[in-house]
């Protein structure tokens, strides 16, 4: 909306939360045996992110900031495809890693590394994911936009539903062509960081960990000014299709 201008660009409905207590939040990872210990730990090291701005670099700088670390200046941020970074790391080739799932959930990558601080340490809970629509769209195609997300929402329950996992660990496996067991244990699951993200089965986003994103990004130099995201925001179409289903 900001950098490029688009002020009809509406938000309509929730992805994911990261960081939800009880819930999954993106990791920045060491090696087992590394030396570091603390964030301070990281003045002179090489850490991989998967671009800049991007999900997981906010938080990477927004948990240095608050440790007076900056990129270039303490210590060098390079950006990398995040399939990659686990062998990056486990090579040596950077000292810290931060990623988000499925790829922590590799049995590989929970073995040979650990946490040193996630996203919500460094953000608190943010609304990571979610979805958007051009308002002149909506406006022409509610009605079918209404009854889309009626379906959407419809499907997410029958994956958030424990009685389902097992027919969705075999769809996820299928789509993706890995083994079952890389998403059996965590895969719409509640367990704390053994588990997934939060999804909102009603669709509904979290405004103030949206605008408080936002206010982070202008600290950090990726947004010139902040804006108010409830003038952005539609969310009066999830609303009614989620009454659909109560």
């Amino acid at each position: 909306i900001s950098n490029a201008g688009m002020d009809d660009l509406r938000i309509i409905a929730d992805e994911l939360h990261d960081g939800v207590p009880g819930y999954y939040s993106n990791q920045a990872l060491v090696l087992n045996d590394s030396p570091i210990k603390t964030v301070e730990d990281l003045r002179g090291k090489v850490l991989a992110a998967a671009g800049y701005g991007t999900g997981t670099d906010i938080p990477l700088r927004a948990m240095l900031a608050k440790h007076n670390l900056q990129d270039k200046r303490d210590l060098t941020i390079i950006e990398a495809q995040i399939p990659t970074m686990p062998a990056m790391l486990k090579d040596r080739k950077v000292d810290l890693i931060m990623l988000p799932l499925p790829f922590t959930a590799n049995p590989e990558v929970r073995a040979t590394t650990r946490t040193l601080f996630t996203q919500a340490d460094a953000m608190g809970v943010t609304q990571l994911a979610m979805w958007v629509a051009r308002a002149p769209f909506l406006e022409k195609n509610r009605a079918a936009m209404v009854d889309f997300l009626e379906d959407a929402l419809r499907q997410e329950r029958w994956y958030l539903d424990p009685a389902n996992h097992a027919q969705a660990v075999k769809i996820a496996a299928e789509l993706t062509k890995t083994p079952p067991d890389r998403w059996d244990s965590w895969l719409f699951r509640k367990d704390g960081q053994n588990g997934d993200y939060f999804h909102n089965p009603d669709g509904k986003l979290d405004l103030d960990a949206l605008q408080k994103s936002i206010e982070t990004q202008v600290q950090l130099g990726f947004l010139k000014q902040t804006m108010d995201i409830r003038k952005y925001t539609d969310l009066s179409l999830v609303e009614e299709a989620a009454k659909r289903l109560k």
